[in-house]
């Protein structure tokens, strides 16, 4: 028995499989995220603690009979985000989220002074990534920069309390812009920039390795085994692939939670910062992966829902009642809620609906919603090159992937078959993976592609219509950044 805890930004999953692969139980615990200012975006880490927590009890007592079984965990979470702590284990201040862009000026200042930092990161200096959070944290509250003894990234600090180890892996820590992508290691160079070292990073194994035992504590108020090992992991989206079996050359999938992602696996680093496509470790050995991620997707609808007080299940079936000919003629949504990064890397980037009318119903600025999140989606893939041309087709996971409708129109705007899958908590299922891999599983016997649910098949004649409406999409995001340069 085995597993996987995964930390996202709007809830704590935990999800149990069986020495089959089978899930046998599966919970979740809610998160908030605080937003004080704008452009900032925080968690409190005890409250991950605390949720971890709550989701073990549930899980222990749905499965009593077998709780005891669990041989390892495996842990998986949002990227990029800063816990700092002092030399005693204090949380310093609250974490600086992977969707928080405050730091866009200090992220000017480093491309200005180190232009070398993409070389060996082979990622685009952005202010989602953690290093320009530290730059800022300098700069702002430097009696809390001055008392930093550790850095790590969401789910290592959980380790770091389930385990009393501090440990992260490759496929995080490529999100930090402290890691040399293609060693898979930590720079120095790239930390003395922020004014760090290595002894303030945890130590790096790979994502199917052992990174402690529980600790004694931590296994009786969870009445589990002393023996219980804890996996590497991974960070969410190289979790998730690992969950969909998105571990050859050339698999892919397209992930619709609070961000949207495109997540191609290679077999080796493929940089190209320049376009803002993230060159990462995949959380498996001798593996990196090119992703495309946009900061607001299926958040994008939650926020729609809230304005409207209409629940995302009657928005959609009302959606499902549009014609063609209605969605052809439906505003156009541009979905930079919390700015964007790939391909833009513009914090600055707001939404906005273009094309309304009086007699505009609610199920068209939903359908324009999600048809911007596509477009998003297809301007991420416009930068992967020639990678692009090695996908056949792409698994969906994340709470869009419930939509139907959602579904069809990315196989159409793509023109690239879209499958489905039963679990929705890829994340999850990718951490237990992982831990079965570090207790001695096999990886072609245990990354299994999970069954398919449905099956989507692209419509020709539609996705001429769509890259018509892309065109328009892109337009408006052009002349839109120039408004917001004059009414700066």
């Amino acid at each position: 028995m085995y597993l996987g805890i995964d930390i996202g930004t709007s809830e704590l999953k935990g999800l149990i499989i069986n020495t089959c692969g089978e899930i046998i139980a599966s919970h979740h615990v809610s998160l908030d995220v605080q937003r004080p200012f704008s452009h900032w975006a925080e968690q409190d880490p005890e409250a991950w603690w605390e949720a971890c927590n709550q989701v073990m009890q549930e899980l222990r007592l749905s499965v009593p009979d077998k709780w005891k079984a669990i041989c390892a965990i495996g842990l998986s979470g949002q990227m990029h985000g800063a816990v700092l702590l002092d030399s005693e284990g204090n949380v310093l201040r609250p974490c600086i989220l992977w969707n928080d862009t405050r730091s866009s000026a200090q992220c000017n200042v480093l491309r200005a002074e180190h232009p070398e930092i993409p070389d060996i990161s082979a990622n685009m200096i952005m202010p989602g990534f953690t290093a320009p959070k530290l730059r800022w944290i300098e700069e702002n509250e430097p009696e809390i920069f001055s008392r930093i003894d550790k850095v790590l990234l969401p789910k290592d600090y959980l380790r770091w309390r389930m385990t009393g180890n501090f440990v992260s892996e490759p496929s995080d820590a490529a999100g930090t812009l402290w890691l040399d992508v293609a060693k898979r290691d930590w720079s120095d160079k790239l930390l003395e920039i922020t004014g760090l070292t290595r002894q303030n990073m945890p130590e790096l194994i790979e994502g199917n390795a052992f990174s402690g035992m529980i600790k004694p504590c931590v296994a009786d108020s969870w009445s589990l085994s002393h023996s219980v090992k804890v996996a590497g992991g991974g960070g969410d989206n190289a979790a998730s692939a690992i969950g969909v079996g998105a571990v050859n050359p050339g698999d892919a999938f397209i992930s619709l939670g609070t961000s949207g992602v495109i997540f191609v696996v290679n077999d080796h680093c493929q940089p190209n910062p320049q376009s803002g496509v993230h060159a990462f470790c995949h959380a498996l050995p001798g593996r990196w992966h090119q992703m495309s991620v946009m900061l607001s997707a299926a958040s994008c609808l939650r926020w729609l829902c809230r304005l409207l007080s209409v629940s995302e299940n009657q928005l959609m079936d009302e959606m499902a009642q549009l014609t063609s000919e209605q969605r052809r003629n439906a505003p156009i949504f541009l979905p930079y809620l919390s700015g964007e990064r790939t391909p833009h890397n513009d914090p600055d980037a707001t939404g906005s609906f273009f094309n309304l009318r009086h007699e505009t119903p609610r199920s068209l600025l939903g359908y324009a919603v999600i048809e911007g999140v596509s477009f998003g989606l297809a301007d991420g893939l416009s930068v992967f090159g020639d990678t692009q041309h090695q996908i056949s087709q792409y698994s969906l996971t994340g709470g869009g992937a419930r939509s139907t409708l959602w579904a069809q129109l990315l196989a159409d705007l793509f023109q690239k078959p879209v499958v489905t899958h039963p679990v929705s908590a890829s994340g999850a299922l990718g951490a237990a993976r992982l831990a079965w891999l570090c207790d001695g599983g096999v990886e072609s016997e245990i990354c299994l592609k999970p069954p398919v649910k449905a099956h989507y098949q692209p419509d020709t004649s539609r996705g001429i219509m769509l890259q018509q409406r892309l065109c328009v999409f892109r337009q408006l995001y052009e002349q839109q950044k120039q408004i917001r340069k004059l009414l700066s």
